[in-house]
């Protein structure tokens, strides 16, 4: 199959190139990148006024599937990835059984293999059973492919057993992603800790129980000389710390998500459960923090943190409600829109956040899209203005925090391994 993109302003950090040219794709490849083609193509995409982009690597997706498919499959999830322009994800291991042995990620690999419309990558679990006491056989994991491990959802507090961890990743050449959260300073709570939980009546979660973790578990990574990645940064002394680590040179990266730089715990107030999210929505500071640290490189990544719930879960008393968030569909335009048209980064900067630095992390050849580099390719219309609505989620649940709300910027057209993926609008 061949596309033909069209008058498009083609942006590739990696390449150095940012210019309006036409773009030839043949199979799965960049066959070539000129001012004007006019090679005949079974496909002709007309991006006048349109930005294209290698397609995001979202390192942070739950997927739900083994175990949990009335949420999500892989099948929904993956077209979801593909409406909001994600091309590749990294898929938790908090599935029915557990991604903790060899034998788990086989089984998912051939679900995967059967179903997936997307790339899809897998993460193993840091302990079994996602218990925290019994370390996985992170060479095993290996061996099948897997790269990085975590037991996202759940934070590793025996400080022995992540140290464990993190020596033997580090013999692998793999990377430990720590879910921060100290339980017993979290205590179950609801949202963020201060004058909106008060005012709400529930019990807050203070910053305390994230950033103390933080900062232990990058102490036991230079302990161990090990590369960590920080889940879901929420609040502005995570990002301070991660900023120390960095200057002393501890082989830290770290990412937040878009409800930490879009919302704050005021959109909380009305007591609405697609709010609710762990960390929670921290204070106004924190999302100024958050932005100051996309901008200067301190977090490195931006993913969306996809957790689907169904009606039954969310639909509830607040307190009751399940943690977490859909976001595969709205994390590119969400970070145009509270971003890049604020000034706040660049293009090239929502590139490397949202493409190349999770790649990279990831040991994925992805993110770029020179002559001869892997056809995976969002194509966004910058300036269109359009309303998120529940209606038009693709994801089996419905739980954004963004539903109803504007946003400037909207992936139109996503090409995955040289094929049209999805289509926002009609071709030439």
């Amino acid at each position: 199959m061949s596309i033909l993109i069209k008058n498009g302003r083609l942006i590739d950090p990696q390449g150095k190139i940012d210019k309006v040219c036409d773009i030839l794709v043949e199979k799965n490849r960049v066959k070539s990148i000129s001012k004007t083609i006019n090679t005949k193509a079974k496909e002709v995409i007309d991006a006048h006024g349109c930005i294209v982009l290698p397609g995001l690597v979202d390192m942070h997706v739950h997927l739900r599937e083994p175990g949990r498919e009335d949420k999500e499959t892989i099948a929904s999830a993956t077209c979801a990835a593909l409406k909001g322009g994600v091309t590749s994800l990294l898929a938790m291991p908090n599935t029915t059984p557990c991604i903790d042995s060899p034998q788990a990620v086989s089984l998912l690999q051939k679900i995967i293999d059967k179903t997936a419309k997307a790339n899809v990558l897998i993460a193993g679990a840091i302990t079994r059973g996602r218990k925290g006491h019994e370390p996985v056989n992170i060479a095993g994991l290996k061996a099948k492919g897997v790269m990085i491990v975590t037991d996202d959802g759940a934070s590793v507090d025996d400080d022995k057993v992540l140290l464990k961890v993190m020596q033997q990743a580090k013999k692998q050449g793999m990377i430990v992603m720590c879910h921060c959260e100290d339980k017993l300073l979290s205590k179950r709570g609801s949202v963020n800790r201060g004058l909106t939980s008060t005012r709400m009546g529930l019990r807050g979660i203070s910053k305390e129980s994230e950033f103390k973790r933080v900062e232990r578990d990058i102490a036991i990574a230079e302990k161990a000389g090990a590369r960590v990645h920080i889940a879901h940064v929420s609040c502005k002394e995570s990002a301070e710390i991660i900023r120390k680590a960095k200057k002393r040179k501890i082989r830290v990266t770290a990412e937040t998500c878009p409800h930490y730089f879009a919302l704050s715990e005021t959109d909380v107030i009305d007591f609405d459960t697609n709010m609710k999210m762990n960390p929670p929505l921290r204070g106004k500071e924190d999302v100024a923090a958050i932005k100051k640290a996309l901008a200067d490189g301190t977090i490195d990544v931006i993913a969306s943190d996809h957790a689907p719930h169904t009606d039954n879960e969310k639909d509830i008393e607040f307190e009751r409600a399940a943690f977490g968030v859909i976001g595969l569909e709205t994390e590119l335009a969400v970070a145009v829109t509270e971003l890049l048209h604020p000034g706040i980064i660049d293009w090239k900067r929502i590139i490397e956040v949202l493409s190349i630095n999770p790649a990279k992390i990831l040991g994925v050849k992805k993110g770029a899209l020179a002559q001869g580099d892997d056809a995976d390719i969002v194509i966004i219309d910058p300036e269109e203005e359009w309303i998120f609505t529940k209606q038009g989620i693709l994801s089996k649940s419905k739980n954004s925090p963004f539903i109803n709300r504007k946003l400037k910027g909207r992936p139109i057209y996503t090409i995955f391994a040289g094929k049209l993926a999805y289509s926002g609008r009609e071709r030439a």
